[in-house]
């Protein structure tokens, strides 16, 4: 009966094994406490009154712990029902500078770049794009990637931030890891204008085996995996160190072994079988001193 898989994943049983990994592999939405919490945040500053101070927030939190699905999600979301994009996803650049900063914008809003050095020309092109497409909020991720840089470029840019809200009435939406935090605290003018929301890694406790259980119920697999039972689910967590990005990893890698294997379930042995590196002990894996 496979009665551990969601009403909409059963019927998977019945295709073939390539299309069954095609399913597992698919990207999926895993609507935590943290994430439903984050959407919730999301939508009051999108139907927030008109204000000259606005306030933004911060999603903070480890590398590959859903941050960015988080609110690649809301945006879509948003597009879905929206008659006009309200809600950009601005994917901050990697160097320091705000030459790369003002870029990263108008890469978002999907404007062509010209001259890389001429940063006046970006700020203008930058302003003229957010006056005539009006959006409310403005989501950058990786924001860490640009408090890399000298410190006046960093105030340069808070500075572009306060000003937003006062003139074009944006709530940014700060993505990152712990940085951005220590950074907008470092004064008390940025520090009052966002609102932190936490995504910390998760911890051993309910909340860890109530997602084991959601996870094995929307992978097509034949046989119970029973993935919370004590020692599988302390194997996961331990590989995983708590970062929601590689527990989906795991998962997902022993449910495509099991359905290539015809084993149609998820066991210890199965993950040990992985070989699978936690995050934490990568610098010292076999395999990189094999490429030196």
């Amino acid at each position: 009966m496979a009665d551990h898989l969601l009403d909409h994943v059963r019927p998977y049983l019945d295709r073939s094994v390539e299309d069954r990994i095609s399913y597992i592999r698919a990207p999926r939405w895993i609507g935590h406490h943290v994430a439903k919490q984050a959407h919730e945040r999301l939508a009051e500053l999108l139907s927030r009154p008109p204000a000259l101070r606005t306030r933004g927030l911060m999603l903070v939190g480890p590398y590959a712990n859903g941050k960015t699905m988080v609110a690649e999600r809301f945006a879509v979301q948003h597009l879905k029902t929206a008659e006009l994009q309200r809600v950009w996803v601005v994917q901050t650049r990697e160097g320091a500078g705000l030459a790369h900063f003002y870029g990263s914008i108008l890469h978002a809003l999907r404007a062509p770049i010209g001259n890389g050095r001429d940063v006046g020309r970006k700020a203008e092109q930058v302003d003229h794009l957010l006056d005539r497409l009006k959006p409310r909020i403005l989501i950058f991720d990786e924001f860490h990637n640009t408090l890399r840089g000298r410190f006046r470029d960093v105030e340069a840019v808070f500075a572009f931030l306060r000003r937003i809200g006062r003139q074009y009435d944006i709530s940014p939406v700060l993505i990152g890891e712990v940085a951005v935090y220590d950074f907008l605290n470092a004064t008390t003018e940025m520090a009052s204008r966002f609102e932190l929301l936490a995504v910390p890694r998760w911890q051993y406790d309910e909340a860890f085996l109530r997602l084991l259980d959601s996870l094995e119920g929307a992978l097509p697999l034949a046989r119970c995996s029973d993935l919370s039972d004590e020692k599988l689910a302390r194997t996961i967590f331990q590989l995983s160190e708590g970062l929601i990005g590689e527990i989906v990893t795991i998962v997902t890698s022993a449910a495509i072994a099991a359905a290539q294997s015809g084993a149609e379930r998820i066991t210890k042995a199965g993950i040990d079988e992985l070989n699978y590196i936690p995050v934490s002990k990568r610098r010292q894996a076999r395999l990189r001193d094999g490429l030196l």
